[in-house]
């Protein structure tokens, strides 16, 4: 069987412990919820096959922990990266101004060659709680954070109930794929890309 072209696109996924990036992940990649919170030791990665104008990618997201304590490993799962989800629950103001320290972080660790247009896009999560009454960060402000940061694409979602979520995804992929182009790679069908280009973290069941 002749070789597909695939290109592998790394995605990184950051912000504050709790505010829903395991859960995002989930259910982009296997469209399940659970409502058990269990934080993330260290990282972990699932990949998604995506499919653009009759090209094959490999989405490979990595979601990273949000506590401190383990910020130390990020130098390792930052390189590389084609696109950078920052995440924040709309219900904590706090999670939300952790964003700028995230994103200064990541460009500092993952030392892109160009940073000034290294793609970023903003998910705001958790939009369901309490049917909204929760909600202490307007859109507005998350919005005209994103447009100062150098318009940064932004989506409002709640990975419980599953909205925009695959939007959000779609545009996430698509900005990999401006940065990452260069780097594909031509492999055989029968090869995981996967696990020939990233070490498997500990735990991983993907």
């Amino acid at each position: 069987m002749p070789s597909r072209r695939r290109t592998l696109l790394k995605v990184i996924i950051l912000g504050d412990s709790g505010v829903g990036k395991t859960s995002l992940m989930n259910q982009y990649v296997n469209k399940k919820f659970s409502n058990q919170y269990k934080a993330t030791i260290g990282a972990d990665f699932l990949t998604k096959e995506v499919q653009f104008e009759d090209r094959l990618f490999t989405l490979q997201i990595w979601d990273t922990a949000g506590q401190e304590r383990f910020q130390s490993l990020g130098v390792a799962f930052y390189r590389g990266a084609d696109c950078c989800v920052l995440v924040y629950d709309v219900n904590s103001m706090k999670s939300f101004d952790n964003l700028n320290n995230w994103r200064e972080e990541f460009l500092i660790q993952a030392s892109p060659s160009d940073p000034e247009n290294f793609p970023f896009v903003v998910l705001g999560n958790k939009v369901d709680v309490d049917g909204g009454n929760s909600r202490v960060v307007s859109e507005k402000k998350a919005r005209a954070w994103c447009a100062l940061k150098g318009n940064i694409p932004y989506f409002e979602t709640s990975a419980k109930e599953g909205i925009n979520v695959e939007e959000a995804f779609e545009c996430i992929a698509k900005n990999a794929l401006k940065s990452g182009e260069e780097e594909e790679i031509y492999l055989p069908d029968t090869i995981d890309v996967a696990t020939n280009n990233q070490p498997r973290s500990s735990g991983c069941d993907c």
